[in-house]
């Protein structure tokens, strides 16, 4: 399973394009949208003000890509080759697949949440403590374990061609719905009731707790928690039925 997950990472960081749009693409939208703000414009109802707002809405959106975009469409593509056929004929349990997946699209999630950090710290001049920081990078990472396991659920739902348009509908829905590229309370209030139910909406509710001095709310946890539950079902369940199918 380690050569597996070697292997994954390598193709992974070869892949020009999916590393701009996960680490890169969060880090100049983030930009983008802070730069028309002012230094001391804030967020109605937060107290935080808009770059630091969008700081985590970003770092989440750049984590959300590598899981998502990585996990779906090059499950959906191999099983379609014949690679995931290959590979059950050799000792290499099911499991160990779906973890090699999860492991590198992990990997690479991390330079996305630092880089946005980064820009956010040296161009928007954001100032937090050691320990916010540690735990913001903490928090948005192990959370975007769910949207892994929803890349995953996806991969082996969709055909190679219907992956990609059903993975962009599920990708922009959660992310613009979900409140990671513009604040939900800018929405119309029916919006907004559909966006605190949403994973996005929870996921980047944790680390702006985490901004605020705050413990995250436990409404928000529990949310994910449930989500994950659900998406790391349903892809096990559509594993073994590709298994049965195969």
């Amino acid at each position: 399973m380690n050569s597996l997950i070697k292997l994954e990472l390598a193709r992974a960081l070869r892949n020009k394009k999916f590393l701009f749009f996960s680490v890169c693409y969060p880090a100049m939208l983030f930009l983008i949208f802070a730069g028309s703000a002012g230094a001391d414009q804030k967020v109605d109802g937060t107290g935080l003000t808009v770059a630091t707002y969008l700081m985590v809405s970003m770092a989440s959106f750049g984590a959300l890509t590598a899981v998502l975009m990585g996990n779906s469409e090059r499950i959906a593509k191999e099983r379609e080759s014949g690679w995931v056929r290959q590979l059950r004929l050799t000792p290499l349990p099911g499991r160990g697949y779906v973890l090699a997946k999860t492991a590198s699209a992990a990997v690479v999630s991390l330079p996305s949440i630092v880089v946005v950090f980064l820009a956010a710290a040296v161009v928007k001049d954001i100032r937090l403590d050691a320990w916010q920081w540690l735990a913001l990078t903490g928090v948005i990472w192990a959370g975007s374990l769910v949207f892994a396991a929803l890349g995953v659920a996806i991969g082996y739902l969709a055909s190679g061609d219907a992956v990609r348009p059903i993975t962009m509908i599920v990708y922009f829905g959660l992310s613009i719905l979900g409140g990671l590229w513009m604040p939900s309370t800018t929405f119309p209030q029916f919006l907004q009731d559909i966006a605190k139910w949403l994973p996005t909406h929870a996921y980047a509710a944790l680390g702006r707790a985490i901004e605020q001095s705050q413990a995250p709310h436990a409404t928000d946890v529990a949310l994910l928690a449930v989500y994950f539950v659900l998406f790391a079902g349903g892809a096990a369940w559509l594993y073994r039925k590709d298994t049965l199918k195969a």
